[in-house]
């Protein structure tokens, strides 16, 4: 589906390590673009050392393989209408290079540049109960301090009762890579925050 000319503009901001972050990001990106957003797909910069990363193949390999993803940049917020973040829960918190990342907009925000965008979070841990939950939590209130409108998934589509998490989307990392009903989740929270980010530039143009 290609977007119209007044399409929504949807930033996906994401960090992985290992993957499968990323993997939530490609399909939040997919389900953005069928529901005729114009989608920008941007990870943040890694910010462990090379030490730390070349200690784990799987991370290493990843950083390698992610080499042509763009970083993201204060220039992607401001042309978004909507913005999903995705990290890694770390200890029940956002991923630390995320958080480095959001800790540069201050100057975004100070001049009112976050204001009145729709923000929406997903998040993977290693283990049931690691940290999800509170992870997604945890963006939101940077959100709120943004003033941004804040679209979870809930229940709103039949995937959401299969997947389980109203909050955002998730998946358990430890139990391999994400599936089918995890992507059609992101898929569907991508979408959703297209269709609430449709409805308020509408509004604010009538």
């Amino acid at each position: 589906m290609s977007p119209e000319p007044s399409a929504v503009n949807v930033a996906i901001v994401y960090y992985s390590a290992t993957g499968t972050v990323h993997a939530l990001a490609q399909a939040a990106a997919e389900g953005a673009e069928k529901a005729g957003a114009h989608v920008r797909l941007r990870k943040v910069a890694e910010t462990a050392p090379a030490a730390a990363v070349d200690s784990r193949p799987e991370w290493a390999a990843h950083v390698r393989s992610t080499a042509d993803v763009a970083e993201a940049a204060h220039e992607d917020l401001e042309w978004a209408d909507a913005v999903l973040f995705g990290a890694p829960t770390r200890f029940g918190s956002p991923a630390g290079q995320l958080r480095a990342f959001i800790e540069t907009t201050g100057p975004l925000w100070f001049h009112g540049k976050l204001a009145d965008k729709v923000y929406s979070a997903f998040t993977a841990s290693s283990s049931p109960h690691g940290g999800q939950e509170s992870t997604i939590l945890a963006l939101s209130t940077t959100f709120h301090h943004w003033g941004g409108v804040i679209v979870p998934p809930g229940y709103t589509d039949p995937i959401q009762f299969r997947s389980g998490n109203p909050y955002g989307t998730s998946h358990v990392a430890g139990t391999g890579a994400p599936g089918e009903v995890t992507l059609a989740a992101a898929r569907h929270q991508a979408r959703r925050v297209v269709d609430i980010a449709t409805a308020l530039k509408a509004g604010r143009a009538a």
